[in-house]
């Protein structure tokens, strides 16, 4: 039995957030996380896409902003069940929880916070009669490497914020870069479009719009796709097709646990982000309230805001005073300390 303060149900940035979270409060994290490393979607499906909204990065890539979250947060020492997904949860007489893995690691908490992400999840395939055949053979749903599309002919095909920001990325490493996208409209970002848009006056992206890929090509791996534009089939070479339409999110056993869902998603009290069922919390993409984005620094502020609650369950009737860590440092579980730097401290003197 793993026994823990907090038990985080996933590792993606809003898990690993809380880690450090709550460890400024001395409480202390377990993370559970179906996959076999932290780092949620940023790890598994696109480290190297540049993130643009982390404040104080302008720019950082998916995998470095995790590198950086483990850092932060290993001063206060959290556990990990990874490769195994949380399967069913108990409620004790005393409040606390029992989660059962599926391969049957028991941890035990009196706090639960739910920050699966999307939860399980599968990418939206197009009805493409032979796509399968084509899977890692040509096809692929996610880009983990760029390097794999140096001097590449890549088809891409989408309209939202992830098949834009991958044309434009792709447009320096592969040989040729075609998005095809069945409406004249994108759903991403106005600069991302604008940009796209760009490059194509500068021959950088072919785009071609409004169309789509209707058929591949090829023997034992892809060699060209079938475009379909204004009625008329178009045979373009290809090295790789990129279908970028997004994922199908799933609760998995999650959504058997009790819990108010609203279109796939957890619901929440926007005071502290606690579910319908007391002592358990849903941050970040897997909640669902009114006014909800789902960004990752969202789920920063509302990791933020669950630990304050959390301490208040874990320390009935002890009170925390708020200090900011520029004036009191960080105490790590580890018995390290980060002072506050002298000059900031000195201007609050």
């Amino acid at each position: 039995m793993i026994k823990t303060d907090i038990l985080i149900i996933g590792a993606g940035p809003t898990g690993l957030f809380t880690v450090f979270e709550a460890g400024l409060l001395k409480l202390k994290c377990h993370l559970i996380d179906a996959l076999p490393q932290p780092g949620g979607q940023c790890s598994e499906i696109y480290p190297k896409k540049p993130i643009y909204d982390i404040p104080g990065f302008p720019e950082i890539l998916a995998g470095d902003l995790t590198n950086n979250l483990l850092e932060q947060g290993k001063q206060f020492e959290p556990g990990f069940t990874l490769g195994e997904r949380a399967e069913t949860i108990e409620k004790l007489d005393d409040g606390s929880f029992i989660v059962t893995t599926n391969k049957g690691t028991k941890h035990h908490a009196p706090v639960v916070a739910i920050a699966g992400g999307l939860g399980s999840f599968e990418p939206r395939k197009p009805l493409i009669e032979n796509i399968s055949y084509y899977e890692d053979k040509g096809v692929e749903y996610f880009i983990k490497d760029p390097e794999v599309y140096r001097n590449k002919k890549v088809v891409i095909s989408g309209g939202g914020d992830s098949a834009l920001d991958w044309s434009i990325f792709l447009a320096d490493v592969a040989e040729e870069v075609t998005l095809v996208h069945r409406r004249n409209e994108f759903r991403g970002a106005l600069d991302s479009v604008e940009k796209v848009q760009e490059l194509k006056l500068l021959g950088k992206i072919n785009l071609v719009t409004p169309a789509e890929v209707t058929a591949l090509h090829g023997n034992s791996k892809l060699e060209g796709v079938t475009i379909i534009k204004d009625g008329e089939k178009i045979l373009h070479e290809a090295d790789h097709f990129i279908p970028l339409f997004g994922l199908s999110p799933k609760l998995g056993p999650i959504g058997d646990w009790g819990l108010g869902i609203e279109k796939n998603a957890i619901k929440v009290d926007t005071l502290d982000y606690q579910t319908n069922i007391p002592g358990i919390f849903a941050i970040g993409d897997v909640n669902t309230y009114e006014g909800k984005l789902k960004l990752i620094l969202c789920g920063f502020h509302e990791a933020t805001l669950m630990c304050q609650s959390a301490y208040k369950i874990i320390n009935p009737g002890k009170k925390y005073v708020l200090k900011y860590t520029t004036v009191s440092g960080v105490d790590g579980f580890d018995g390290t300390r980060k002072e506050a730097p002298k000059a900031v401290v000195q201007a609050i003197n």
